[in-house]
């Protein structure tokens, strides 16, 4: 999974390393399926956008792994913006899985919303757009 910075620096610089860090974790707890670990990287209110306006709230989004799993994942265009004590991360992702036994191929642009809470970085709000076939 490639992920890069575009050009930071300073201390800005030093909070994108560790958000890109925490985002290549929650990929990998995602294509683990590791719900201890997802909900260590979740704020409380963390909330999923997807495709026509669906929301899965902390809890939701880690028992989607019931039913949905990630075979493979796939960043790219990454790119980290910091703000006081928030930071975005927008990328292309493509992936690969399985969503009640039925593969499943998806190309989407999201938005990662990571916000700074006493014990850390938590990701508060994620939200994915389908990408055009062109």
């Amino acid at each position: 999974m490639p992920y890069g910075t575009g050009r930071l620096s300073g201390r800005m610089d030093a909070v994108a390393d560790d958000i890109l860090e925490l985002a290549r974790a929650f990929d990998d707890a995602g294509l683990r399926g590791d719900a201890g670990r997802l909900g260590g990287l979740l704020a409380d209110d963390f909330l999923s956008i997807g495709e026509q306006g669906c929301q899965l709230g902390k809890q939701e989004w880690i028992g989607r792994h019931a039913e949905f799993r990630c075979l493979s994942l796939e960043a790219t265009e990454v790119g980290v913006r910091g703000y006081d004590k928030t930071a975005i991360v927008r990328c292309v992702q493509r992936s690969r899985a399985t969503w009640r036994g039925e593969p499943m191929a998806l190309a989407v642009r999201l938005s990662q919303v990571w916000i700074w809470r006493p014990g850390g970085w938590r990701l508060a709000a994620i939200q994915f757009s389908t990408l055009g076939s062109g």
